[in-house]
C-alpha cells in the first residue's frame, strides 16, 4: 500500500522546467539548452537569469511604464522540442526556426515581418606545431540571431562560439557607450562585430601558415609530394574560412544602408564599420586563395622539372652504357672473320676505345646539363 502511495506522489510531483512549464506538457527550452536569459531596461540588466516565459512577462510589464526594454535569450544547440515553446511565445517564423535548429546554413540576414534573422559562421584557429598534409587549421560553428522589436534570441552550434564574455562586456559598459540602450539592433551589431573580430584574428594566424608554406615550396627547389599535400590541405582550410566570410559581406552592407528600416539609423554607422572590417578580411582570404593556387602550380611545376631532370640523367646514362653493350655484343658473335680478332693487343685496344667513347659522351652530357 505504501508503494502505491509513493507512486501516486511521484506522479503528482512532476518536475518543473526552467521556463516554468511541466516537462512534456508545455514545450520550451530545457536547462541544458538555455544558457542565459535576462531582461534589459534602458541598457541595464534587470535581476538575474530567468526563464523565457518570465522574461516575456517582465518585458510586457516594462512596456507599460515606457519603451526601451527587451529580453535576450541565449541557447546552445536546442532540439525542435526544446525550441518550440520559445518560437511560439515570441512568434518566430517557422522557416527561420527550422534553420536555427538544424544549422548548416549559409551566412545571411533575412527579414520576417518586423523581425531580422541572421546567420553567422563562427571560426576558430586550431593551434598546431607544424603544418602537415592532414592538419586542421580552422574550425567552424554557427550562430543564429533573432532580433525583434523587444527580444533577441541567439542560438549557437559548436563549442567555441560562446557569447558569455560579450554579454558581460556589454552589461559592464552600460554606463559607457551604452549600446544596450539602443535595443536588439545593438545586440545584433555587437554579435556581428564579435564574429568579424574573430575573423581578423584567424586571418592573421593564417597569414603565418601561408608564409611558412610559401617559404617551404621555394626553399625546396626539387619539389616534393609532401609540399603538395600541405599546400592542398591549407587551401581546403582557407576555402572553409572563405565560405564563412564572403557570403556575409552583402548582408552587412544592407544593414548599414537606410533601406534597413528595422535598424535604428544611429546603429547603421556601426554596421558600416563592421562591413568595412569584413571587406578587409574578405580581401585577405581571397589573396590567400590566389596565392595558394600559385604555390600549388609552382610546386607541381617543380615536381615536373625534377622528373624531367631525372629522366634526362637516366637517358644519358643509358646512352653511355649502350656503347660497351653494343661493342661487346658485336664481338660476342661467333664469326671466324672479325676485325683484329687474332691480334695480341686487340682486347685491350677495344676496351680503350670503349672507355674513350664513354668518357667523351659523359663529358658531352655533363657540358649540356644532362648529368
Amino acid at each position: 500500500m505504501s508503494m502505491i502511495n509513493n507512486l501516486r506522489a511521484a506522479v503528482v510531483r512532476q518536475p518543473r522546467r526552467r521556463d516554468g512549464g511541466d516537462l512534456g506538457l508545455n514545450p520550451g527550452a530545457t536547462p541544458s539548452a538555455v544558457v542565459d536569459c535576462a531582461v534589459y531596461q534602458q541598457g541595464k540588466r534587470i535581476g538575474e537569469t530567468c526563464s523565457p516565459r518570465e522574461a516575456a512577462r517582465q518585458v510586457k510589464a516594462a512596456h507599460q511604464s515606457g519603451p526601451g526594454s527587451f529580453s535576450w535569450i541565449g541557447l546552445h544547440e536546442p532540439t525542435e522540442a526544446e525550441f518550440e515553446g520559445i518560437a511560439q511565445r515570441f512568434g518566430l517564423h517557422p522557416l527561420a526556426v527550422e534553420d536555427a535548429v538544424h544549422a548548416h546554413q549559409r551566412p545571411k540576414v533575412e527579414r520576417y515581418d518586423n523581425m531580422l534573422f541572421a546567420v553567422f559562421k563562427t571560426v576558430r584557429y586550431i593551434e598546431h606545431e607544424q603544418l602537415t598534409p592532414t592538419s586542421e587549421v580552422v574550425e567552424t560553428g554557427e550562430l543564429m540571431v533573432f532580433a525583434g522589436p523587444d527580444f533577441v534570441i541567439t542560438v549557437r552550434h559548436g563549442a567555441h562560439s560562446s557569447l558569455r564574455a560579450l554579454r558581460l562586456r556589454l552589461e559592464a559598459d552600460a554606463e559607457g557607450t551604452g549600446l544596450l540602450a539602443k535595443g536588439p539592433a545593438a545586440v545584433l551589431h555587437a554579435i556581428a562585430d564579435h564574429v568579424v573580430d574573430n575573423y581578423l584574428l584567424v586571418a592573421e594566424r593564417l597569414q603565418t601558415d601561408v608564409d611558412e608554406i610559401e617559404y617551404g615550396v621555394f626553399a625546396n627547389r626539387g619539389g616534393s609530394g609532401a609540399d603538395v599535400g600541405r599546400v592542398y590541405q591549407l587551401k581546403r582550410e582557407v576555402l572553409e574560412f572563405k565560405r564563412a566570410v564572403t557570403p556575409l559581406l552583402r548582408p552587412m552592407l544592407q544593414l548599414s544602408e537606410p533601406v534597413a528600416r528595422l535598424v535604428d539609423p544611429e546603429m547603421q554607422k556601426y554596421f558600416r564599420d563592421v562591413a568595412d572590417h569584413l571587406a578587409r578580411v574578405s580581401e585577405q582570404v581571397q589573396g590567400f586563395d590566389e596565392l595558394l593556387n600559385s604555390l600549388l602550380q609552382a610546386n607541381l611545376a617543380q615536381v615536373s622539372v625534377a622528373q624531367n631532370e631525372d629522366m634526362r640523367k637516366i637517358t644519358a646514362w643509358a646512352a653511355i652504357f649502350a656503347v660497351p653493350t653494343m661493342i661487346t655484343g658485336v664481338y660476342g658473335m661467333n664469326f671466324e672473320h672479325m676485325p683484329e680478332l687474332r691480334w695480341t693487343y686487340g682486347y685491350p685496344t677495344v676496351l680503350g676505345v670503349i672507355a674513350l667513347i664513354c668518357v667523351g659522351m659523359y663529358r658531352g652530357f655533363r657540358r649540356n646539363g644532362w648529368l
